[in-house]
């Protein structure tokens, strides 16, 4: 079973980190930042539909600032979604903005509404953590999944991935007599690769969401990670395995039901092969991200100690051990893929 004990550090962004972020478009000056969100004036609990407690509240405004927040948020998703083309926000208002008080970035979630259809979209404001910097950065070179976000200064704006969170999927879908057990199977066979290879931790159902897909004859399903927080920074190798969470329990049984570990191994070679293959598709942005990663502190010592023990028995290669940070260790993890 693999369990986090401890609340994870959050990292400041490095100035190597800054420079990787400007060259390839991901710094962007915006209108207003995280701290100015703050200046709310009360809050309420946000429910769900059944009444459930969210976790979120409500964030309101005195009058006098709340014109001028919402404009500004609306210039923010004018940046995020339309590259700074302020047309689109002829038909827009903010119809609310939550705060998460329980998350390790304390986030801010934007309701953006279209008046004319009611159509409605959501984004992330975000204290900036170099960990999920990284792995957001990580997640768009290679998965298969595109990621819209932008940096300035110490505030993070993220898009909103799309998708029914993983723990309700389990608790509302799991037993759908038209689920496709062997496609999900399958997809969870190469999320659980696709983790492990890149460290992205923390995995377990309340941190990704499936992407269900009908297609004219089969159903497709993606597996999206939502949180980033625990990239490169654990020691434990099984916190980098969705498989080894009680709360992914679902799944689990679910693939040892409907597939061969012999299909499960084929899996996860196509796996390898995709990241292989992003991997030499994007090879100046991989090289300047793994060396800005290797001057970066990205955790503890005693973590990064820890992790390349155990990844050297697992792919009997010592050259992990002489890894000395997370940025290192992570290169020698993508070179097992890219010299299988």
């Amino acid at each position: 079973m693999a369990v986090i004990s401890k609340k994870k550090i959050i990292y400041p962004i490095s100035e190597n980190l800054r420079q990787y972020l400007i060259k390839y478009g991901r710094e962007v000056d915006i209108p207003i930042h995280y701290k100015e969100l703050l200046r709310y004036s009360n809050s309420i609990a946000l429910y769900d539909f059944k009444g459930s407690d969210t976790l979120w509240e409500t964030v309101f405004y005195d009058e006098s600032d709340r014109n001028e927040i919402h404009f500004k948020v609306k210039k923010i998703y004018a940046l995020l979604k339309a590259d700074g083309d302020m047309s689109v926000m002829q038909h827009l208002y903010v119809d609310r903005i939550d705060l998460c008080t329980y998350g390790n970035t304390q986030p801010f979630r934007v309701r953006i509404v279209n008046r004319i259809n009611d159509n409605f979209d959501y984004f992330y404001i975000k204290n900036a953590d170099a960990s999920r910097v990284y792995g957001l950065e990580l997640e768009h070179l290679l998965s298969p999944n595109r990621i819209g976000y932008l940096v300035y200064r110490d505030s993070l704006i993220e898009e909103h991935i799309a998708g029914i969170p993983g723990e309700q999927f389990m608790k509302q879908q799991i037993n759908d007599p038209l689920l496709n057990p062997i496609r999900l199977s399958k997809e969870f066979v190469k999320f659980n690769e696709r983790c492990f290879v890149r460290l992205l931790g923390d995995m377990h159902s309340s941190n990704f969401v499936i992407d269900v897909t009908p297609d004219f004859e089969e159903t497709h399903y993606r597996i999206r990670s939502i949180d980033f927080d625990q990239q490169s920074y654990e020691g434990k190798k099984s916190i980098y395995l969705p498989q080894y969470f009680k709360q992914n329990n679902a799944l689990i049984q679910l693939g040892i039901r409907h597939i061969t570990p012999e299909s499960m191994a084929q899996y996860q070679k196509e796996e390898r092969a995709l990241i292989a293959t992003r991997l030499k598709s994007s090879p100046k942005e991989i090289t300047d991200i793994l060396n800005s990663m290797e001057k970066d502190t990205l955790s503890k010592e005693e973590n990064t100690y820890t992790l390349k023990h155990e990844l050297a028995r697992h792919y009997k290669n010592p050259a992990f051990l002489r890894c000395t940070n997370m940025g290192e260790i992570l290169r020698m993890s993508l070179n097992q893929v890219l010299h299988r």
